[in-house]
């Protein structure tokens, strides 16, 4: 006898993951393409296919399948593919569908201001639609958190990175803690002793933009499946089999771009290197946030601001913007490694990057639990950033408190991502470069054929077959380890 109802369950997963490719491409163009007085009839599109999904998901024809299909002779791929299944099914059903549709609402509303009040400073109007997020969010966090146990906020943590808990984040930021302030002023000092050229623009964005598709090509880019657009955020978008990555421009500023196009194009090959058979079934996702942040950044710092691969960019670079004094080699390869604490989490070193994070898990951690409100944000923000990075944002909210997109849509629960993200990313790196003995050799040849299957083999294929810890043990023989990231650091800025 086939298995029938796991069999079952699988046609409405992929019916399921057919809409939300809809909303998807739906999104994207919302922050791409779409002019602005389409946002209230987009947003109201978008929060009723929200709903429509959710209806699907958590009706009682699943709730019975996914019990019956456990009792299944099911092999190993199905198995995990039932777990994916459940563990989609569990985060919904907790949900009454008049908060999903509420929330996805007032994340609309809030983002589609964001875009007009972060360049006018008004931080006021801003707070006021932030209100609402913060509200259903936490009403989101307490219904998780009574199913689940553990906190509120370990409840939405759990959402991005599977099996994380705040008090495991605790012990990494608190080891990081420990000896990042010092590094970061060891390396600040060293590098003063040194003059740079800074790069002279103006750079056609034109010319920038030609500038990213040259990386991308240089990073194995699959142009038919996939393109390059502009957003007042950047991002990666998109499904799959058509992936929608954006990056934004400034004539002054070269590499701002560049280095967003590069770090984007890493979570794009990642989603075009997911396991195609399985296409359509939660098995075939990407595993967590922190493994998706660990592929972009392993593209954008291990791999493109190493000495190699820098190098291997800089004709690219001098072809379409001609040489001047900045691009001479010494002086670009250190320009790019620069460490020098600044507003912009995403303009960020990496060194000074960690910071950014940990404080935005600290605001927000204590803004879910309720031990915090909106009204406070602006002042603690200023705090942590004077005691993290000797800056202030004191009535600079554009370069503070607004400058992010994720809370404006209740994203709580994703910053660490990007610094766990960091910490696998160096971790893999190791390993890769243990296992490929010429691996600097060919980054410098701009051959990356070895790296990119060795990704595909280690990470890439398995989709979410594997628990996050599985996944990185198989792929390093240890799981999350931080020695990595410490020692990753201290090689390249010291």
């Amino acid at each position: 006898m086939e298995n029938t109802h796991y069999q079952k369950l699988t046609k409405t997963f992929a019916r399921l993951s057919r809409f939300s490719h809809l909303s998807a491409i739906a999104g994207w163009d919302m922050f791409a393409m779409m002019p602005p007085n389409g946002s209230k009839a987009r947003s109201e599109a978008l929060a009723e296919m929200s709903v429509l999904c959710h209806q699907i998901l958590t009706s009682q024809e699943v709730a019975r399948a996914l019990s019956d299909a456990e009792q299944e002779d099911l092999n190993d791929l199905e198995r995990a593919n039932l777990r994916e299944m459940t563990r989609q099914y569990q985060q919904a059903a907790l949900l009454p569908e008049s908060l999903v549709e509420a929330k996805s609402l007032a994340g609309s509303r809030c983002e589609h201001a964001w875009r007009t009040q972060r360049p006018n400073n008004d931080w006021q109007g801003f707070a006021e639609n932030l209100k609402q997020v913060v509200k259903y969010s936490r009403e989101e966090a307490a219904l998780r958190a009574a199913q689940r146990g553990g906190s509120r906020y370990d409840a939405l943590l759990d959402i991005y990175e599977p099996d994380m808990t705040s008090a495991r984040l605790d012990a990494l930021f608190g080891d990081l803690k420990s000896w990042l302030p010092d590094l970061l002023a060891r390396a600040t000092e060293k590098q003063a002793q040194k003059t740079l050229i800074a790069p002279q623009g103006p750079f056609p964005t034109a010319q920038q933009r030609e500038l990213g598709l040259d990386a991308m090509k240089l990073l194995g880019f699959d142009f038919d499946g996939g393109r390059l657009d502009v957003s007042a955020h950047p991002f990666c978008g998109g499904v799959p089999e058509d992936v929608r990555i954006t990056t934004r421009y400034n004539e002054n500023e070269l590499f701002s771009a560049l280095f967003g196009v590069i770090h984007e194009t890493g979570h794009a090959r990642y989603e075009q290197n997911l396991p195609r058979e399985w296409l359509g079934q939660p098995v075939a996702l990407a595993r967590s946030t922190a493994l998706h942040e660990s592929q972009s950044l392993f593209f954008e710092m291990q791999l493109g601001r190493s000495e190699a691969f820098l190098t291997r960019l800089l004709p690219h670079i001098t072809a379409r913007f001609g040489n001047q004094p900045a691009f001479e080699r010494d002086n670009y390869i250190a320009w790019n490694q620069r460490v020098k604490p600044g507003y912009i989490r995403v303009d960020a070193d990496e060194v000074s990057y960690p910071a950014h994070v940990v404080l935005r898990y600290e605001i927000e951690r204590a803004l879910i639990e309720g031990e915090i409100e909106v009204d406070d944000i602006p002042a603690l923000w200023d705090e942590k950033m004077q005691h993290w990075l000797g800056l202030t944002t004191k009535d600079d909210y554009r370069n503070g408190c607004m400058q992010d997109i994720h809370w404006t849509d209740g994203g709580f629960g994703y910053f660490p991502s990007y610094t766990l993200g960091a910490m696998y990313a160096a971790q893999l790196f190791h390993a890769a470069r243990r296992a490929l003995p010429s691996l600097e050799r060919d980054i410098a040849n701009g051959d990356f054929t070895a790296l990119f299957d060795w990704l595909r083999q280690n990470i890439w294929q398995h989709g979410s077959r594997f628990t996050t810890a599985q996944l990185v043990i198989n792929a390093t023989g240890e799981d999350l380890n931080p020695h990595y990231f410490r020692k990753h650091l201290e090689t390249r800025y010291l």
